[in-house]
């Protein structure tokens, strides 16, 4: 696992944390549109904002090169291992995937 000052910039560590881990930005809809989608699931999450981390340039451009765009935001994490932005988020609960992921990374118990 990374160190907080290792390649990626802190999120290995950031994102095993939590059975949820969000890095997003303040003012990211998108980011928003996330959060309320776990929350009406049940689910607590964690969330980095980047904008608001003195090492959010760092992570930002490590999670670039793991989500391969840019800007990588919102970048979710279960079970410490990255599901991708918004689009893989929803496609995943769309096709009934998500709850399931959600619970065996310990995010539902229902």
């Amino acid at each position: 696992m990374a160190s907080a000052g290792g390649a990626d910039g802190g999120v290995g560590r950031l994102a095993s944390q939590r059975a949820v881990v969000i890095f997003g930005t303040s003012n990211c809809c998108m980011c928003h549109a996330v959060k309320t989608l776990f929350s009406g699931l049940g689910v607590s999450w964690a969330v980095h904002e980047l904008d608001k981390d003195p090492r959010g340039n760092e992570m930002e451009k490590a999670l670039a090169r793991m989500v391969g765009r840019n800007p990588p935001v919102p970048a979710v994490f279960i079970g410490g291992k990255l599901v991708g932005p918004t689009d893989q988020v929803m496609a995943l609960h769309l096709a009934g995937k998500l709850v399931p992921l959600l619970r065996d990374a310990g995010a539902l118990w229902l």
